[in-house]
């Protein structure tokens, strides 16, 4: 049993072939100057200071041969998967499908819709590709999680309120037991990432757990 300190209480381990990294849509569209989310008039780079917490958590669980799932939201180029509704949200001067600086904004294989350099996946590392803000919707990862027996996730990436508390809320559902790391994890809004780690880990724990990427690397190193 591997114990993680953690709010509100320790995050248990039962067994190390259990457990999950997932990085959720760490992709140029939202991370870079030119992408989607600069075209809604945010900051990038806010979301670019996780980059590294991720990177030590990537070599860590490289390091025990432990699974791996990447996610990227995207779109079929002929927005078959995008309905109106999400694609004319916001009235902004980019919409889906629309092309931008790097390629068509989030539309699957466009250079936009890649994952950053710098978190790459490896060669047998899981990348989900999504129509939706949850990377349970319309993809194959629960299967995937099932055939395997993993039991618990552990979850970074972006934007905290919006694909990985969708993700991490589909998940508990499921009765994945999940873990989200708070310096692996940025929004566009500080108060709306402080607002979702709270709403997490109320009332002991409704949709989870939260922990630094210290406290994982720690335990998992023990």
């Amino acid at each position: 049993m591997i114990s993680i300190p953690a709010q509100p209480y320790n995050y248990e381990l039962p067994d190390l072939q259990k457990v999950a990294l997932v990085i959720i849509d760490m992709q140029r569209d939202f991370l870079e100057i030119g992408g989607f989310g600069e075209s809604l008039g945010n900051d990038v780079s806010r979301l670019q200071t996780i980059i590294p917490t991720i990177q030590q958590l990537l070599t860590s669980f490289r390091g025990k041969n432990l699974p791996i799932i990447h996610t990227r939201e995207g779109h079929q180029p002929d927005l078959s998967d995008c309905p109106p509704s999400k694609i004319n949200r916001g009235k902004t001067t980019l919409k889906i499908g629309d092309t931008g600086p790097m390629g068509r904004i989030l539309i699957l294989e466009e250079p936009g819709n890649n994952i950053i350099p710098q978190l790459q996946p490896l060669p047998g590392e899981i990348v989900i590709s999504k129509p939706g803000k949850g990377a349970f919707y319309k993809t194959f990862l629960e299967h995937l999680l099932r055939e395997k027996n993993i039991t618990h996730l552990i979850l970074t990436g972006v934007t905290t309120e919006v694909c990985v508390q969708t993700t991490m809320r589909e998940a508990n559902d499921r009765g994945f037991e999940c873990l989200l790391v708070e310096d692996a994890t940025e929004s566009y809004f500080p108060q709306f990432k402080q607002a979702t780690l709270e709403m997490i880990t109320a009332q002991g724990g409704i949709i989870g757990w939260t922990a630094t990427a210290q406290q994982v690397l720690q335990a998992l190193e023990t």
